[in-house]
């Protein structure tokens, strides 16, 4: 979750914008829950566009538009059905926050072959390698491009991966660095052998380095 501080907000024809103090680190098409601003401002909206322009209006066709002579950088844009409002100062915050569920407890326990018991620590780490697994695989395709729902896996591939993940995840436990041995003499390796063929099913390239 990332919070932003709101400077100014701004509404012409039902089009709301705010520009925050920070760069962005979302898109169009997701939202962000506004707060501290007042109604009716505050609570949670589509972002329709990203202008880096002064905006000043919505054209007869429904196009946005803008005065290329003036850069504001950080804005967002939304809908609000409100009052024609001019740009002006103002204060709240702005959060982005994004819960991924593509697979759950039982996708993990189906994949180890056996269920945890209710209560129990295993059960509390392997809730945590399963929020941990989702918020990475979704992070990921993310970084490489992918527009996905969060809610919705694109597809068994990355279901598989996600578990295959979620899996590495909870064997690690009490290990310092790799699936944890029964051999006492055991030197332990990197779990690297399966990362590539998690990155595979991610849809995701190898990283590039200059």
């Amino acid at each position: 979750m990332a919070t932003y501080t709101v400077t100014h907000k701004q509404v012409i024809s039902n089009v709301a914008i705010v520009q925050l103090l920070e760069p962005l680190e979302f898109e169009v098409g997701q939202s962000i829950t506004l707060a501290g601003m007042g109604a009716p401002f505050n609570g949670t909206h589509k972002i329709l566009a990203l202008p880096e322009f002064y905006f000043t209006g919505v054209s007869q066709q429904g196009d946005y538009e803008y005065d290329y002579a003036r850069i504001i950088p950080n804005q967002v844009q939304f809908a609000l059905t409100t009052a024609d409002f001019d740009r002006a100062a103002a204060t709240g915050t702005a959060t982005y926050s994004i819960t991924c569920t593509w697979i759950a407890l039982g996708d993990l326990e189906d994949y180890l072959g056996f269920t945890f018991t209710n209560p129990s620590a295993d059960l509390d780490v392997a809730t945590m390698a399963v929020g941990a697994a989702n918020a990475f695989a979704y992070r990921r395709r993310q970084e490489a491009g992918y527009w996905d729902s969060p809610t919705t896996v694109p597809g068994l591939d990355c279901k598989l991966g996600t578990t295959q993940y979620a899996a590495i995840l909870y064997r690690e436990r009490g290990s310092v660095e790799a699936l944890a041995s029964f051999d006492p003499l055991s030197v332990g390796g990197p779990v690297a052998g399966n990362y590539g063929q998690i990155l595979r099913l991610l849809g995701v390239g190898k990283p590039q380095v200059a």
